[in-house]
C-alpha cells in the first residue's frame, strides 16, 4: 500500500487524463472498526469494478493528522483509539492500494466544501467514485454532508455512493465513541468485537523501577500517558506486539498490568507493563512495541506482602496462558532475567 502524507506526495500520473483515478473514502477511521471496515471494503470493491482494459482506478483512503479534535479543542484531553502507525496498518490489510494522510491544521480546515471536493477528490486524486457513510461531514465547519457531496459530485463527474449505518447485531451503530465507552468501562472483549480485533496500546519502552526483574517477572513499560486510551488500572491477558522490518508483526503472548501498583509506594504514575509469558531474553529499552488487550482478569489489588502477590502473579500466568490458548510457561529465576 503506498503511503502519501501530504498532497505533494500524490503521483501526478494519478490525475491524468490517462491515469488510472481513484474511488475515496474521507474520514478521520479512528479505530478502523467494523463501520470504516464496511465502507473502506466497498471502496476497493467498487474500485474493482470499475476496472477496464487493464486499468483499474486505485482504492484510497483521504485521512487526517492530528485528529481534528485535537486542533479544534487543544485544551481538551482526545485519546485515538488507535494510534497512526496502527491505522495505516489496519487500513492495508483491508486491500486499499493507497492511503492520503492529510496535515490537518486551521487553514484546511476553513476550506468550504465545494472547495474541499473540488481540489481534493476531483482535482488531486482525479476520484471517479466516493463512497462514505451517511453520517459524512466535510468542509468548513463541517458544513458539507451526504446530500451537498452528492450535489457536488454530480456536478463534477463524480459518481457519489452512500452508504447506510452499519450496526451490530443488536442494532447499534459501530462507533468510535462506542469503543471508548467500553475501554472506559473495561470491558475490553466488547470493544474488541466493535474493532474486529483487540484493541492495541502503543508505546515506547521506557526503564522502570526493575521490581519485576528482580522477582523473576520482567516487564516491558509503557508510560500510560502516551500509549492510548487505557482502559482502568487492573491485569488483563493479551499480547505484546513488535513490529518487523519486513513480514507480520511478532505477538507474544502476555500479562499485562495497567496502574500505579498499590501493593508498593514508590511508583509516582499509571503504566502499563507487559509480561511476556516465558521469556527473560528480551531487550526492549527505546523499542515502540504495541500492547494488545484481551481480557480483563482482575482489578488491581494491594497484597500484604511479597508472598501473596507472587502467589497472585502466577495465577495470572496461568490465566492468561488458558485464554490465549498457549502453553503455560515454567517459572523464571531473577537470575536468569538477561534483560528487559
Amino acid at each position: 500500500m503506498q503511503i502519501w502524507y501530504g498532497a505533494e506526495q500524490v503521483p501526478a500520473a494519478l490525475r491524468s487524463p490517462a491515469g488510472p483515478g481513484s474511488v475515496v473514502s474521507i474520514g478521520v477511521f479512528d479505530g478502523v472498526h467494523r463501520g470504516h471496515q464496511a465502507i473502506l471494503g466497498r471502496v476497493v470493491q467498487r474500485a474493482d469494478q470499475m476496472g477496464r482494459d487493464g486499468v483499474r482506478p486505485l482504492a484510497v483512503a483521504i485521512t487526517f493528522d492530528p485528529h481534528p479534535r485535537h486542533v479544534h479543542q487543544p485544551d481538551q484531553p482526545f485519546a485515538l483509539v488507535t494510534s497512526l502507525t496502527d491505522r495505516l496498518a489496519s487500513l492495508e490489510a483491508i486491500g486499499l492500494d493507497a492511503v492520503l494522510v492529510v496535515p490537518y491544521g486551521l487553514d484546511f480546515a476553513a476550506q468550504g466544501p465545494e472547495d474541499f471536493v473540488s481540489t481534493w477528490l476531483h482535482g488531486l486524486l482525479r476520484a471517479r467514485a466516493v463512497v462514505v457513510g451517511r453520517d459524512v461531514r466535510f468542509g468548513r465547519g463541517n458544513s458539507g454532508d451526504a446530500r451537498a457531496l452528492e450535489r457536488i459530485g454530480t456536478h463534477l463527474g463524480i459518481e457519489v455512493e452512500i452508504l447506510d449505518e452499519v450496526c451490530s447485531g443488536q442494532g447499534r451503530r459501530w462507533s468510535s465513541t462506542w469503543i471508548r465507552q467500553c475501554l472506559k468501562d473495561g470491558r475490553v472483549r466488547e470493544a474488541a468485537d466493535i474493532l474486529g480485533r483487540p484493541h492495541r496500546l502503543r508505546g515506547t519502552v521506557v526503564h522502570g523501577l526493575r521490581r519485576g526483574r528482580e522477582l523473576g517477572f520482567p516487564t516491558a513499560n509503557l508510560e500510560a500517558a502516551t500509549a492510548g486510551v487505557v482502559p482502568p488500572d487492573g491485569v488483563y491477558a493479551g499480547w505484546l506486539v513488535r513490529d518487523q522490518e519486513e513480514g507480520p508483526a511478532e505477538r507474544l503472548p502476555a500479562a499485562i498490568s495497567i496502574g500505579t501498583n498499590p501493593t508498593f509506594d514508590d511508583v509516582p504514575q499509571r503504566t502499563v507493563e507487559a509480561h511476556v509469558l516465558g521469556r527473560a531474553d528480551l531487550n526492549l529499552y527505546g523499542e515502540e512495541i504495541g500492547v494488545e488487550l484481551v481480557e480483563h482478569l482482575r482489578p488491581m489489588l494491594a497484597f500484604d506482602g511479597l508472598e501473596p502477590l507472587l502467589a497472585q502473579m502466577r495465577t495470572d500466568i496461568e490465566d492468561t496462558a488458558r485464554i490465549l490458548g498457549v502453553p503455560e510457561p515454567g517459572p523464571i529465576r531473577p537470575e536468569d532475567v538477561t534483560a528487559h
